[in-house]
């Protein structure tokens, strides 16, 4: 048991008070002194308060695992994925340049190389990988750089399938996309509809449907198409109720939880740290779109926030096995509502506050 656990048991409770008020008056005051300017808000992070330590560390752990993935490709790889769709974008550009991406082809035709002799990369990714560089070598006009590029990826070429041969997963032009059978009052009734439910019905969630509704929430825009994150689905009550409890705020309805979904973030995507909050981008876009998909099943949904205190993510690590460089965004309750249970009003701001010009 540590000193501050022992403190808290044996200090009256006026005592703890003023102590913690003395705390967060000095921590104020200091933090009004430290903000003069980057530097000296470091030090503040430095010698005050170790709250961002297990960020800094997933950050350099996420660039370490990012440079060790490139060398042992699994099921999917990051710059791979982020290449392919910088050459995407170069193929749709208005006017399109003659000769584009001299400055990474080489890497993504090295790139392609390795992931098409490791075996492991996911069929879909690797024919949008190969697709792809083939019509860009299709339109793009040499330049030294580019027909050496050309040279080596001739000679990875991989034979088509039937399937592949049917349709090729490259750029296409707007008015090929499926005409919306909605409208938008419609698609209002369904944002009014999904609310965030905390009282649910003593009943199974169907796994299928959870993996249904996350194919389509993986429609969600994601930087440079890395979608860096995973969904970890837990379906057992007892379990889904314990893991809920770790991210406070749960207290008193957690108990009744029949599924939890838990958004995990991997820095491993990024090799530097200016992406470091795309995980978080990402991850709510995708669960947004999880939420709305659930809800069209039937299945309503609860938003958690995950706070970053450290006890809390040890328990998460933990209970997930997650690495140094994955980052909880959020947890999601899942289930069927219980139609007596109350809803929250959260009167919402309008354009009047949110909008401005």
């Amino acid at each position: 048991m540590s000193i501050r656990s022992v403190a808290r048991r044996l200090l009256p409770a006026t005592l703890k008070g003023r102590i913690h008020a003395f705390n967060a008056a000095l921590n104020r005051r200091m933090m009004s002194i430290f903000a003069f300017s980057r530097f000296t808000s470091s030090l503040f992070y430095t010698f005050f308060s170790r709250e961002f330590a297990r960020e800094h560390q997933a950050v350099l752990k996420g660039r370490i695992a990012y440079w060790k993935s490139l060398k042992n490709i699994q099921r999917t790889c990051a710059l791979l994925r982020r290449n392919t769709h910088r050459l995407e974008k170069g193929l749709i550009m208005r006017p399109r340049r003659a000769s584009f991406a001299e400055a990474y082809i080489g890497e993504t035709v090295s790139c392609f190389r390795q992931a098409a002799a490791s075996g492991s990369l996911e069929l879909n990714e690797l024919k949008w990988a190969q697709d792809v560089l083939t019509s860009y070598f299709e339109v793009v006009t040499d330049t030294p750089i580019i027909a050496r590029a050309r040279a080596d990826f001739e000679g990875l070429l991989q034979e088509p399938t039937q399937d592949a041969q049917q349709r090729r997963s490259i750029p296409y032009p707007h008015a090929e996309l499926p005409q919306p059978d909605i409208s938008p009052e419609q698609l209002k009734q369904l944002f009014v509809r999904r609310r965030s439910v905390r009282w649910y019905l003593d009943k199974p969630v169907p796994e299928a449907l959870v993996r249904e509704a996350i194919n389509m929430a993986s429609l969600a825009p994601s930087a440079c198409n890395r979608q860096p994150y995973q969904f970890h689905f837990i379906n057992e009550s007892a379990r889904a109720a314990k893991v809920a409890g770790y991210a406070g705020g749960t207290v008193g309805f957690n108990q009744n939880l029949q599924s939890l979904i838990v958004v995990v973030g991997d820095l491993n995507a990024y090799p530097t740290e200016r992406d470091r909050h795309c995980i978080y981008i990402d991850g709510s876009l995708a669960a947004m779109q999880l939420m709305l998909a659930l809800e069209t099943m039937g299945l309503s949904t609860c938003p958690i926030n995950w706070p970053d205190i450290e006890f809390r993510e040890k328990l998460m690590e933990q209970e997930l096995d997650l690495s140094a460089h994955q980052r909880p965004i959020m947890l999601m309750a899942v289930g069927y509502a219980d139609p007596e249970g109350g809803i929250p009003f959260s009167a919402k701001k309008t354009d009047e506050l949110l909008v401005k010009r």
